[in-house]
């Protein structure tokens, strides 16, 4: 990657679009070079979809559920870990170091569900424990970590020098 490319990937985290037309405002690079850009990027698998972000609250999944589990598997985590996965309601899930083996994250839309979701990760046998915070707000839910940071960073950091 070089600074056109980082400061593509800037651009489409901060506007939340891969549209070349509002890319080519922000950045001042040709729109012909954003989409030569932008499918080279998708090539290599840096950019890996063109979803469109959910308001999960305007969709009926306000109910934010943090699970970890500490777990009694025997053979490779990864062999568990699509266990995990299969469990309806699931969004996320992490292989974690310390206290707790994983981390599953669910967005539903009830406390019915995250009832249904606690058993159904209960049921697995290798589950040992589980221990479950609900969210009460969120400050920020974002898949495009690019916002987080300024262009500055993210140009000294990942083009060479």
């Amino acid at each position: 990657m070089d600074e056109r490319d980082i400061r593509l990937l800037k651009a489409i985290s901060d506007l939340g679009t891969g549209s070349p037309e509002r890319l080519n405002e922000e950045t001042d690079i040709p729109v012909s070079t954003i989409h030569y850009r932008l499918n080279n990027l998708q090539e290599s698998g840096i950019i890996q979809n063109d979803l469109y972000d959910l308001d999960l609250e305007e969709v009926g999944l306000d109910v934010t559920v943090l699970v970890q589990l500490s777990t009694d598997y025997h053979g490779t985590h990864h062999d568990f870990e699509e266990t995990i996965l299969e469990v309806e309601g699931v969004s996320q899930a992490y292989f974690t170091m310390g206290q707790t083996d994983f981390v599953v994250i669910a967005h539903l839309p009830d406390r019915e569900l995250v009832e249904r979701l606690i058993t159904d990760l209960e049921r697995i046998d290798e589950v040992r424990s589980t221990n479950s915070t609900f969210v009460v707000s969120t400050l920020r839910h974002s898949t495009r970590a690019f916002e987080s940071y300024e262009l500055e960073t993210l140009l000294s950091e990942f083009t060479a020098e």
